[in-house]
């Protein structure tokens, strides 16, 4: 077997590991710093119709596989790791060596989030996880996180595609409900449709690894491209990188049904060009000139155990971009829950005292208004009988009101 090669310092003899600021291979001791020498030329595309191979030999290969006796997971360390950390399970058992075939990455998206701006991130994160138990929120400061280049297989396609579909016109029509009263309502009048797509699907990305739950990848895609460097092992000086655990042909199939899912919203979007509204029936793609590529992306990542289970948290190396599990705190939500129920409790009895309040001015206001009404009558009622007295005494008028007489 070929001796692993390991980075020293010309300086002092330290092993050098990848520096994320810089973009070097640095000593940590001395300070020293190397460019690293990566290839110029346009990262390979392998045709997907040739079977995937072992593209170099056990002896030929840079990296060492060992496995986590923890959890199984098969990771690629430099050759003096005799224990390390498992990111997947957390566990500190000494990992057996495990030289298998592999291939080697056609590229790698290095590290652009250093230990600093990781902290930084997750104790952001944190902070707004209010259910989580007070525990967890010190995580940060325990440096748990371990960065691990993790494989991805990006497929490329060209792609035709007939669908045929349906599409519908909005319109509005008159009629007569049970009570025999003319009403409107709208409807949609459908007519068949059938179109043809030409497009290309560039780098559509499927994790090769089956240690992280879906969500959690998800959660942090997609990797820019621009990143992309043709692989060179000073990338994974100080760092710990996965083989990949999901063949070949699995994410091809992955792809392609992603592939499909996003056809049928093109020929959704492109029915809805000419029509109110959309329905695809049916999409036929033919796949041709399809080639992949295997890489190797950047992640932090950190597991914890919390009253006998298992959480993970991830961050995209390249972006910063963060999800996690976490527990939930039963004291926290059923204090929520109080607190909401409160409020809305408190809501409930000012919205009653508003509406007494209402009530209670409008009975005000019919008093009121059936006072000056009786004022009215009574002041017409003695209106008249003033003219019947004025009639008889000649012209002179008693003012009740202003208890004087008028001359």
């Amino acid at each position: 077997m070929k001796q692993e090669q390991v980075f020293l310092c010309e300086s002092c003899g330290s092993i050098m590991e990848f520096d994320v600021k810089s973009q070097t291979l640095k000593c940590p001791h001395c300070g020293l710093s190397i460019q690293i020498n990566h290839y110029e030329e346009q990262i390979i595309e392998h045709p997907l119709t040739i079977k995937a191979k072992q593209r170099m030999t056990v002896e030929e290969k840079e990296t060492k596989t060992i496995q986590c006796q923890g959890c199984g997971a098969k990771l690629e360390v430099e050759q003096f790791d005799a224990t390390i950390e498992c990111p997947y399970c957390g566990s500190h058992y000494v990992i057996a060596d495990m030289q298998e075939d592999g291939i080697i990455p056609d590229g790698v998206i290095p590290f652009r989030i250093d230990s600093n701006k990781l902290k930084e991130i997750f104790r952001n994160w944190i902070k707004k996880r209010w259910f989580a138990p007070n525990a967890l929120k010190h995580l940060y400061q325990r440096d748990k996180y371990i960065g691990v280049y993790v494989p991805y297989w990006t497929f490329d396609a060209k792609i035709h595609c007939p669908y045929r579909g349906r599409g519908g016109r909005h319109r509005v029509e008159r009629y007569r409900d049970s009570k025999g009263n003319e009403q409107t309502r709208t409807v949609i009048d459908w007519y068949p449709v059938t179109g043809v797509m030409d497009t290309f699907f560039d780098d559509i990305q499927v994790p090769a690894s089956n240690r992280f739950q879906d969500e959690l990848l998800e959660g942090i895609e997609p990797f820019s491209f621009q990143g992309l460097k043709s692989y060179s092992k000073e990338y994974l000086s100080g760092y710990v990188a996965e083989n990949y655990s999901v063949a070949l042909e699995d994410g091809h199939e992955e792809a392609k049904t992603e592939m499909k899912i996003q056809l049928e919203n093109m020929a959704y979007e492109d029915i809805l060009k000419r029509y109110d509204c959309a329905d695809v029936i049916q999409i036929s793609p033919r796949f041709s000139k399809e080639t992949y590529k295997y890489i190797l992306v950047p992640i932090y990542a950190t597991s914890y155990h919390y009253k006998n289970k298992t959480y993970q948290v991830v961050v995209n190396g390249q972006n910063g971009r963060i999800k996690g599990e976490y527990p939930k705190s039963p004291v926290k939500i059923t204090a929520m829950i109080i607190v909401i129920m409160l409020a809305l409790l408190g809501i409930y009895m000012f919205s009653e005292t508003d509406s007494k309040k209402e009530i209670g001015n409008t009975e005000l206001n019919i008093e009121q208004q059936v006072v000056y009404r009786k004022v009215e009558v009574e002041q017409t009622a003695l209106y008249t009988i003033d003219k019947k007295i004025e009639n008889q005494l000649g012209g002179v008028v008693w003012d009740y009101f202003q208890d004087n007489l008028q001359m």
